[in-house]
Formats: structure tokens, sequence, C-alpha cells
């Protein structure tokens, strides 16, 4: 039997090198490197579509990063990843594309939403500022699929992801999100004997954390769905407070210091936990605790810092 053609965009993120090592054993992966394809560029991204003629297309390419880059650089968050949706969902459709899933992330729904969050809940009121601009272009992009699917009859659909971390994550001080940035500033202070480590905010905001190979299971069990939703939640069901995390991953490290938390640095949403009632329904559900996923995370973060393949 033929194996399906995959096309991963972005498989060289940490997103898409999970689904690259969840979906090989059963299909052919292709890929292309940002030098090989600029996803951002109409032309060569329908020139891609229309040679490669992939079965099976998974956008995980994105600019990424945490509550510092998203206030930092909102233009490029915004006209980046608009393009890639745009570009991509439109190419898919001109060539004929089978099936299409669109990975957007749970800031997509409002500051105040209720908790946990429903799928339902889109667009009812205003977004937290602080990452806005990439917000709007994962909301264009699961409009985009939505109504490609309405209006042409093609299968193209969005899973939400809660935050994710684990192998080949973003360790940048400065652009990386909550998990691997206290990775990286426990293990750094552990090493130079540091007496204390900074924790922006509060301390009380409360977030979900989700293995990134459970997203990728979560994905392979989506397109092999034959009437998917047309965009749904992915995550634990389960949150924690950003100190209750400080205080994990200092245990996980092993840093012995003080922990102190920046008042004057932004909480963000209060709270972003995701209703998963819909995917636990359709007979999925995330496996890999927090504790447990956390110290492979380390794990893998050693390893790369030894191999100089983090992303730091």
């Amino acid at each position: 039997m033929k194996r399906p053609r995959v096309y991963i965009a972005g498989h060289r993120g940490m997103v898409g090198a999970a689904l690259a090592r969840r979906f090989a054993d059963s299909a052919e992966i292709l890929t292309r490197t940002r030098a090989e394809l600029d996803l951002t560029r109409q032309e060569p991204v329908e020139a891609f579509f229309a040679t490669e003629k992939p079965d099976l297309a998974i956008i995980a390419a994105a600019k990424v990063g945490g509550i510092h880059a998203n206030r930092t650089y909102p233009a490029e968050f915004l006209h980046e990843n608009l393009a890639i949706a745009a570009n991509c969902v439109h190419a898919a459709w001109k060539a004929g594309t089978r099936r299409l899933l669109f990975l957007g992330s749970s800031c997509i729904y409002p500051k105040h939403a209720p908790q946990p969050m429903p799928e339902e809940c889109l667009l009812t009121s205003p977004l937290e500022t602080t990452n806005e601009a990439y917000a709007v272009a994962k909301i264009a992009g699961l409009k985009l699929c939505q109504h490609y699917r309405a209006q042409y009859g093609a299968l193209f659909h969005s899973a939400m992801p809660t935050n994710l971390y684990g192998p080949g994550d973003n360790y940048h001080p400065e652009n990386s999100h909550v998990l691997p940035a206290l990775l990286r500033r426990f293990h750094e202070a552990k090493e130079s004997g540091a007496e204390e480590v900074v924790v922006w905010g509060t301390g009380t905001p409360r977030r979900e954390f989700l293995h990134v190979d459970d997203l990728a299971d979560a994905c392979h069990h989506l397109v092999h769905l034959d009437n998917p939703p047309d965009w749904i939640n992915i995550g634990t069901g389960a949150d924690v407070t950003i100190r209750e995390l400080a205080e994990t991953v200092r245990e996980v490290v092993g840093f012995a210091g003080k922990l102190v938390f920046d008042s004057s640095k932004p909480d963000g949403t209060p709270r972003k936990l995701l209703d998963v009632s819909r995917m636990e329904g359709l007979g999925w559900k995330a496996k890999i605790g927090l504790r447990e996923g956390m110290e492979e995370a380390y794990r893998c973060f050693l390893r790369e810092r030894e191999s100089e393949a983090a992303r730091l």
C-alpha cells in the first residue's frame, strides 16, 4: 500500500520535529528549510504544492515567542504568520491537497474567556494585548481553513494547542516561552552558584502545559478522523500557577537558591486553561504528566547544550 505524502511545514522547529517523528513510520515526509522555501512568499509556496502534491499538509511553521518577543515585534508576528497561513492554505487548495491541518494556539481566545476555554468562546471579547498580533494571525488561519472547507469542500481544519514544551524548544533568554526560559535560567543559576533566580510577574497566573510529543500524537489522531471539527482544543485539561511551575523547575534542575518574583513585569493573561472535552470525546487524551515531561525536557536541554544544538 502506497504511503501518504505528508508535508510538514516548520519541520526544524520543536512542533514540526515532533510531528516528523510521529508520522515517520506511516507516511512519506516532505520537508523544506526556510532557505529552500520561504513560506511568506506566495509564488514559491504555490509552486511547491503544485509540484509535490502532498496528500496531507500540516502547517506548524510560525514566528513564535513569549511575552517579550510579542510585545517587541508585533508587526513581524502579524505579518509573517498571516503570510504563512494565507499562502499555505490557498496553495494547498489550488493544488488539490486532500487535507490540511493548521496549528494555532490557545492565545486565540479572549483575555477574559470563561475557564476552561471552550472552542465557542472565540471572538466573543477582546484578546490579551501582549500577544494580540500573533493571535490575530492564528485566528485568520483558522478562519481561512473554515471558509475554504465550507465554500470548496476542502478538508482543511485546525488544532489549537495550549503552551508547549519538549525536545528542540527555544531557550533564548528574551524570546522564549516561560517553561524553557525557566529551565535555562535555573540551570545557569545552578552552574554559576547564584543565590537567587528572578521570575517575571507575580507568580499568580495559571498556565497549562502540553508535551510536544502529546501534541504530535493528537494531530495524528485528528487527521485520521473522517469529519473533524473546524477547530479543536488540544491540552491536558489541568493547569498550575507560574509559582508552582517555577518551584517544580527548581526541583528538577536542582537549584538550591531563592525564588524571587518581579511584580513590575507583566503577568499576561490571568488564566489560560483549555476545555479539552471535545478532543477527549473524539477518543484522545494527553498521556505525559508535567513533572515527567519536564524531567525529560531538562535532559534534552542538557544533551542539546552538550552537542551545541540547543536554540540559545
